[in-house]
C-alpha cells in the first residue's frame, strides 16, 4: 500500500506534535515555509523553503510531491493557502470560499451579521486615510451624546492576524491613531478592522472544536486568561478548564456554532474556536479558524478529555476515517468530562533580555504539575510578551478543586517568576 504524504505549513513547536501523530499512522510528513531553521524541519521527512502565504507556488510544490493532503496547524498565515491546495487538487478539506470568510476578520463579522449572528459594531478599512476621514466625520465621537455610531471603548485587530499581534484597545479619540497605524503593520494583506470592545462577562472561552462532514461532533469551553501587565495584555498568558459559561450559555453557544458550520458547508475538521459573552449575557462568536489552535490547545484537551484531536485531524487531512468516540465534547457539556480542573500556563518574559531561569515556589502553588515544558536555555534572548510568538514555553496544571484553581491563576506572579537580565 503506497504510504500516505502530509503537507504541513509552516515549522512552529506547535507542529511536532502533530509530526509524531502522522508518523505514528504510518505517513510521510513534509513541512514547508521560508524559515529553514524552524523547529519542527527537523522531526520532518522533507523540508521545503516556499512560503506559506503564496498559495499558487505552495499548490505547485503540492502537485510536484503528489501529496494526500495538507494541513496548517497552529500556523494561521497557512490556513487560507490550506484549502486553496485542497480545492484544486481535490484533497480532503473545508470549502475554499467558507475558509476566506472564516479566516479574515472583516468578511467574518460580514458572515455573522448577514446570517443573524450576534456581532458587536464594526467597520473595516484598507488605509489610515478612510479612518481619519471616519473620525472627522464623527464616526467615532462620543455614542453616548447622539453623534457616534459606535460603544467607547473600541478594539482595533488587523483582519488576518494571529496571537494577538498588532491589536488594541482603544479608550480615547487620541489613542486610535496610532492603534490603527499598529494594526496596518502587522496586516499581511494590510486591512483593518473597528469594533466595540466587548465587556464580558467571566472569562472568554479559546479552545478546540471538531466536525465530522460538517456535524460539530466535539466542543470544548475555557477560561482564557490574560497578563494585563504584558506588553501585549490582548496575549492569552493562561486558560483553564472548565470555563464560566453556564450549561444554557454553552448550549447556545455550540447550537451557533453548529449553525455556522452548516451555512459554510463545512466538512471534517479540527477548529479553533474564540467565543464569550457581554455583561447582559449576549453570547458571541468571535472567531472560528479550520485549524488546531496555538499554545498547545489540542494536547491540553487530550490530557483533559483522553480525546485525540490531533491524530484525528491528521487522518482527516489525508482521508482517513476518525475516531468514532470523539463526540466526547458535545454528548454533555458539564465539568465532569474535563476530569477535574485543569489550567495551562504561557510562559513569558515581562522585557526584552538574556533568560537567567525559571522559579517555581512549590510551597504557594497548590497544584500537581502534568508537565514543565520551557523553549529557551539560559543565556539566550528572549523578548517581551507582544505576542503569541514571544511564549518560552508553558506548565501543565491539575488542581483538586476550583477554588485553588482561581486562587493559583489570580496570583501567578505569588509562585512563578521568570528571570530575565
Amino acid at each position: 500500500m503506497k504510504q500516505k504524504r502530509l503537507l504541513l505549513l509552516g515549522g512552529l513547536i506547535y507542529l511536532i506534535p502533530v509530526i509524531e501523530a502522522a508518523h505514528k499512522q504510518g505517513y510521510y510528513v513534509i513541512t514547508c515555509d521560508y524559515i529553514q531553521n524552524n523547529i519542527a524541519h527537523k522531526y520532518s521527512d522533507e523540508y521545503h523553503n516556499v512560503s506559506i502565504v503564496d498559495k499558487y507556488a505552495v499548490l505547485r510544490l503540492a502537485k510536484e510531491l503528489k501529496i494526500d493532503g495538507i494541513m496548517s496547524f497552529a500556523v494561521d498565515p497557512g490556513v487560507v493557502t490550506a484549502a486553496y491546495v485542497q480545492e484544486k487538487m481535490v484533497l480532503p478539506g473545508n470549502p475554499y470560499k467558507s475558509v476566506e470568510i472564516l479566516q479574515n476578520k472583516d468578511k467574518f463579522r460580514n458572515f455573522l451579521a448577514l446570517n443573524g449572528f450576534n456581532v458587536p459594531n464594526f467597520k473595516g478599512y484598507s488605509s489610515v486615510e478612510e479612518v481619519l476621514a471616519d473620525i472627522n466625520a464623527g464616526v467615532y465621537a462620543d455614542a453616548h451624546a447622539g453623534v457616534g455610531h459606535f460603544s467607547w471603548p473600541l478594539i482595533v485587530k488587523p483582519t488576518d492576524s494571529a496571537g494577538s499581534k498588532g491589536v488594541t484597545r482603544v479608550n480615547h479619540l487620541n489613542e486610535l491613531e496610532p492603534a490603527v497605524e499598529k494594526a496596518f503593520e502587522y496586516s499581511i494583506c494590510k486591512r483593518i478592522i473597528i469594533e466595540d470592545f466587548i465587556e464580558k462577562e467571566g472569562y472568554s472561552s479559546d479552545s478546540e472544536g471538531f466536525s465530522v462532514n460538517g456535524k460539530l461532533e466535539f466542543i470544548s469551553y475555557s477560561a482564557q486568561r490574560f497578563d494585563l501587565s504584558a506588553a501585549n495584555p490582548y496575549t492569552p498568558s493562561a486558560y483553564s478548564w472548565p470555563s464560566t459559561f453556564t450549561k444554557v450559555q454553552k448550549e447556545e453557544l455550540t447550537s451557533e456554532l453548529q449553525r455556522l458550520l452548516k451555512i459554510l458547508d463545512m466538512g471534517t475538521s479540527i477548529y479553533n474556536i474564540e467565543v464569550c459573552t457581554d455583561k447582559n449575557g449576549k453570547a458571541f462568536i468571535m472567531e472560528v479558524s479550520p485549524r488546531g489552535g496555538g499554545n498547545r490547545l489540542a494536547e491540553m484537551l487530550k490530557y483533559i478529555t483522553g480525546v485525540d484531536l490531533i491524530t484525528n485531524a491528521v487522518r482527516a487531512a489525508v482521508g482517513d476515517k476518525v475516531s468514532d468516540d470523539i463526540g466526547f465534547g458535545v454528548k454533555d457539556s458539564q465539568s465532569k468530562n474535563y476530569n477535574g480542573y485543569w489550567a495551562e500556563v504561557i510562559l513569558h518574559s515581562a522585557k526584552n533580555g538574556y533568560f537567567t531561569g525559571l522559579n517555581i515556589n512549590n510551597k504557594i502553588l497548590k497544584a500537581e504539575m502534568i508537565q514543565e515544558d520551557l523553549w529557551v536555555k539560559r543565556g539566550e534572548l528572549v523578548s517581551s510578551f507582544n505576542g503569541a510568538n514571544n511564549a518560552i514555553g508553558t506548565l501543565i496544571l491539575k488542581f483538586d478543586n476550583e477554588e485553588e484553581l482561581k486562587d493559583n491563576l489570580d496570583n501567578i506572579s505569588s509562585w512563578l517568576s521568570i528571570n530575565v537580565k
